[in-house]
């Protein structure tokens, strides 16, 4: 049985990870987390996650990661 390859199983190159960097970075600070918290850990997961399903736009990370969380913002309001 031939085992098929999916893009979730490349590695990242520098490059992709500091694109998820930048999203974690931009997240923590707009949702006031440390960047070492079990929160931002999760975050980083997330992004990692979808940014391997080819999401690799940062504010778009950066909203799915909110929604996983539960979190809305809109106009940068929290509801």
């Amino acid at each position: 049985m031939t085992r098929r390859f999916h893009r979730h199983d490349e590695p990242l190159t520098s490059e992709d990870l500091s694109k998820c960097r930048a999203a974690l970075e931009q997240f923590c600070q707009e949702s006031h987390l440390e960047a070492s918290s079990k929160e931002a850990e999760r975050a980083a997961a997330i992004i990692i996650e979808l940014y391997q399903q080819g999401v690799h736009d940062e504010q778009q990370l950066k909203q799915l990661v909110d929604a996983a969380r539960g979190t809305l913002l809109i106009d940068g309001t929290q509801c």
